[in-house]
């Protein structure tokens, strides 16, 4: 196999031909329904969503009311990549989005696997999307007095693994009813099952409901997908803007003193969870060929989309920071839960639906996405022919969306939220990082036509060497411990749950009797509850870090170190590594600013995901070349061509 075969590329002008074929012929063209209004309003869909009324509770308790300022930076790194997104969308104005434009810069092979980094995008995304929707819509019936069992409403992982801790915190003395909510409902739903042989039947469904009845409207049309979208973001809107109007009154500005109580680290503890906020945007570019003017629309949707949210999240951040202490906000419903705190129910309910309506507008445009990745890389010869089916009479890639929803729904019913938040944020930073790249790329090639939209030129040649300089002054200067830590890979204390729940019932004796020999009050009333009595200490990290070095225990179990530590920091060895290539690029090239700075905050915060993250998409990128080598390449468009 010639090694250049992998990397032969589509050009602009032949994208726009096929284009301009399947518009003439009609059988393969897709209906032309969506306005700039109509984009920007699907960008808001996919973006206010598990953001706004989920992760942003998180990220709140770890950064306080500085989280505003990640929320910036990760507009501003999104915004980086909506200019290499727009410049590509308005020069190809076609289904693939990053599909279709690493096509265009790089070749196949580096196409195939960024359409398989997209299947993951919008696949993954669904499952949390969908998971979420569950959880909103489960605690909604429970309210109005319908309980379901908590096993057709909760996935197998989660019961499984919390069914796992539950039982050893229990082990180390813990009462049930002091188990948090999460582990009593795991440990509920595993025990509860229906029992076949040995496995137990724990399946989230109405997740299983929400993607059946979306993707049944996908299958009907864009324009019904529209007039639904478009009435779900209006509601939500209103939602979002009501709580602002109504808890601006309850804001106590004492809540943001400290500011930022965790410091930097505490802030950027949230990049995952904030950045999963605002994916989706790039879902806009998959419906260019059902655009009036893709060319003019693509980029000001887009831009559009990124500015309004940003500005509700910062507002609503503020908003939710003030009302409460930013350490009780470390819930599943935050905009529910502070208006409860406040005993505002009536402002709880409208919430609570209105975030089953947010959830089901991102699932909405998500779940859109993705067939029409499948069908641009059927056209291709990818994938099989059928993916590129379009329905004779509703005008969408039909085939491709009905397996988009066994997809996404059969994961949907096993999976747990955490796992699959993470690798859709991986698998969307990964596109971001090449479309940005493919922009530079292409940058000086004079033989592509342009579209009306391109990325502002700044010399980026000195500008990231002194940036480059900047951010060690601040680490070094400003933050030199951690940076310390990092570099000689100092030995890190685990929390008291990760170390009580590895113990068995002979260390868990000894232990209690080393925390009652150094306080006799820890014997008080009998209380066994080891993982309450050791975190009692973590408050204070002298104190705590004290504590854990005189138990009676392996050193493995207190703390992790050596190559169990240094594996998690690899990621961000990699970032550091490509960042000196990327300024000698920058510096011989004199590489345009903006996307580079796109690429440079896009892999900043996949290095700032965890290395199983980085496995996992790893083992998942194995698997789609194992696809190519085995069908794609061979029955490839342009290899038949080539023959």
């Amino acid at each position: 196999m010639a090694i250049s075969g992998l990397f032969r590329k589509k050009t602009v002008q032949d994208i726009l031909k096929q284009v301009e074929k399947n518009n003439a012929d009609g059988a393969n063209a897709l209906s032309k329904h969506l306005t700039g209004r109509d984009l920007t309003a699907f960008g808001i869909a996919a973006i206010v969503g598990a953001g706004i009324f989920s992760t942003i509770g998180k990220a709140s308790a770890d950064g306080g009311p500085a989280v505003i300022f990640l929320f910036l930076f990760t507009a501003i790194a999104c915004s980086f990549a909506a200019f290499a997104y727009a410049e590509f969308a308005s020069m190809v104005p076609v289904s693939g989005s990053a599909y279709t434009y690493s096509y265009v810069a790089f070749g196949e092979i580096i196409a195939w696997i960024i359409g398989w980094a997209l299947i993951m995008e919008y696949s993954v995304g669904n499952i949390t999307v969908a998971i979420s929707w569950s959880d909103y819509f489960t605690g909604l019936l429970e309210s109005g007095g319908l309980n379901l069992p908590q096993w057709i409403q909760m996935d197998f992982l989660s019961a499984s693994n919390g069914f796992d801790d539950a039982t050893a915190l229990m082990q180390g003395g813990k009462e049930f009813s002091n188990l948090s909510p999460s582990l009593q409902n795991a440990y509920t739903a595993w025990t509860t099952s229906p029992v076949i042989g040995s496995f137990h039947f724990v399946a989230d469904l109405p997740a299983l409901l929400i993607i059946v009845l979306i993707t049944a409207l996908i299958y009907r049309g864009m324009k019904e997908s529209r007039n639904a979208s478009n009435i779900m973001v209006v509601v939500k809107l209103c939602v979002v803007l009501l709580v602002i109007a109504v808890g601006i009154f309850y804001v106590d500005t004492a809540n943001w003193d400290p500011f930022a109580p965790n410091g930097v680290t505490g802030v950027l503890k949230g990049v995952s969870a904030v950045f999963f906020a605002y994916i989706g945007f790039d879902a806009i570019s998959t419906t260019a060929e059902e655009c009036k003017n893709p060319q003019r629309d693509l980029p000001r949707g887009m831009m559009w989309a990124i500015i309004i949210c940003t500005v509700l999240y910062i507002a609503i951040a503020l908003v939710l920071t003030g009302m409460v202490n930013f350490s009780l906000l470390n819930v599943g419903d935050p905009l529910a839960f502070v208006f409860q705190q406040l005993d505002l129910k009536w402002m709880s309910g409208i919430i609570a639906v209105s975030a089953v309506v947010a959830m089901a507008s991102v699932l909405l445009v998500f779940q859109m996405g993705q067939p029409r990745i499948w069908m641009s890389m059927s056209r291709d010869g990818l994938l099989p022919k059928r993916f590129s089916k379009v329905h004779p009479k509703y005008k969408t890639p039909s085939y491709a969306t009905v397996v988009t929803g066994f997809v996404v729904a059969v994961p949907a019913l096993f999976l747990n939220l955490t796992l699959v938040t993470d690798l859709c944020s991986i698998g969307t930073l990964f596109a971001f990082v090449l479309v940005c790249a493919g922009v530079l790329a292409l940058q000086n090639r004079t033989d592509i036509p342009r579209g009306k939209f391109k990325t502002p030129y700044v010399n980026s040649k000195y500008v990231i060497p002194f940036l480059i300089v900047a951010g060690l002054v601040f680490a070094f200067g400003f933050n030199k411990k951690a940076t310390m830590d990092f570099i000689t890979n100092e030995a890190k204390t685990n929390t008291s749950e990760t170390i009580v729940t590895a113990l068995n019932k002979e260390d868990t004796k000894k232990v209690y009797d080393y925390l009652v020999q150094i306080d006799p009050k820890n014997s008080k009333d009998g209380n066994v509850d080891l993982e309450h009595l050791l975190g009692q200490y973590q408050k204070d990290e002298v104190k705590y870090s004290e504590v854990i070095a005189g138990l009676p225990l392996a050193n493995s179990i207190k703390y992790e170190s050596g190559f169990s530590l240094f594996k998690h920091k690899v990621p961000m060895w990699i970032f550091l590594i490509v960042l000196v290539g990327l300024t000698v690029w920058s510096f011989k090239s004199n590489l345009s600013l903006i996307p580079l700075l796109g690429l440079i905050c896009c892999l900043y915060m996949m290095a700032e995901l965890s290395v199983w993250n980085w496995i996992y998409f790893g083992i998942w990128l194995l698997l789609g070349l194992v696809i190519y080598f085995g069908f794609s390449h061979k029955n490839s468009k342009l290899n038949l061509k080539a023959l």
